[in-house]
């Protein structure tokens, strides 16, 4: 009975066969399988520099703020006036409250771009005697789901090689 491992629209990994990229590889005759970086791509850099955009966006209104709020309240102390220091201050606490549900959005971009990795992943097999390249890809979580998969194909063959 076939034991399937993993799938998605280009690979499937199953107890007799691995397939990606137009090529089937029988489990059978895989013999070591290894995974190692490959070369950073455009789209993985892209992702490197929307991450770092992404945070400098989020630290930079609380930033301003409390620069904000210490300039009020240093010149309050020189003019004795403290009620624009603490409406000033009031409001850069009550407006991140309103805004934080609106915070979920920018966030989630931020913890999958996490999830998907900062580098290319290549996914290489010992087939027939020579190595062979059977998969790449910047996305670390799939990645590391078809290398498991992988993993426990060949560790569970029972082919007899």
């Amino acid at each position: 009975m076939m034991a399937l491992y993993y799938r998605d629209d280009a690979v499937q990994v199953t107890s007799d066969s691995i397939r990606a990229a137009g090529q089937v590889l029988p489990i059978n005759e895989v013999t070591y399988v290894w995974h190692q970086k490959g070369r950073t791509t455009l789209a993985v850099r892209g992702r490197v520099l929307g991450r770092g955009v992404l945070v400098l966006l989020l630290s930079l209104p609380p930033l301003v703020g409390l620069v904000c709020v210490l300039s009020l309240a240093w010149s309050a102390q020189d003019r004795g006036e403290w009620l624009p220091a603490l409406v000033a201050l009031v409001a850069c606490v009550v407006i991140p409250l309103a805004l934080a549900p609106f915070l979920e959005i920018p966030l989630g971009w931020l913890d999958r771009s996490y999830e998907r990795g900062n580098r290319v992943h290549e996914l290489w097999v010992q087939y027939r005697g020579q190595e062979l390249l059977v998969l790449r890809t910047p996305d670390a979580l799939r990645f590391g789901q078809i290398y498991r998969a992988v993993q426990r194909a060949v560790e569970h063959d029972t082919s007899g090689r």
